[in-house]
């Protein structure tokens, strides 16, 4: 679901509080380092290689990711065509899950794949609740 900036976000989120995130992380995500903005591929274990890895291992070392058996073996559809690489961009995020909460303590930086590891088990408790309250269903344990 998108963020609504206006309504759950301070005025100066994009201005003042993202950007110290981001400085305050070297740009990288807080959890697996991967860069912003960085361009490459992620195996079937989710670690990402930027595409320097990649060509330095073709060129100084002779080494394909891309060839069978290798890491980046599995980037390829069901038809056998190369999946396209994936951009990085990072978000900042509420270690709280509480987008009031903007103390520096409580936001770090974090790519998209680790955003959405870190918020699975808060995600899914929302979804629990908002399907049980369309369904008229109420929880026995408050």
């Amino acid at each position: 679901m998108p963020c609504d900036y206006k309504k759950d976000y301070a005025s100066n989120w994009h201005s003042e509080i993202r950007p110290a995130i981001l400085e305050r992380c070297g740009h990288k995500c807080f959890f697996c380092g991967v860069k912003n903005y960085e361009i490459g591929y992620r195996d079937k274990d989710g670690k990402f290689y930027d595409f320097k890895t990649i060509d330095d291992a073709l060129n100084d070392r002779g080494y394909d990711y891309f060839a069978k058996g290798n890491p980046l073996d599995n980037c390829y559809d069901k038809k056998g065509n190369p999946t396209k690489p994936i951009k990085i961009i990072l978000t900042i995020m509420h270690l709280d899950h509480d987008t009031k909460n903007n103390k520096y303590d409580n936001l770090a930086a974090g790519c998209q794949k680790c955003h959405l590891n870190y918020d699975q088990k808060f995600h899914q408790k929302n979804s629990t609740e908002t399907r049980n309250k369309k369904k008229k269903l109420q929880s026995l344990f408050q």
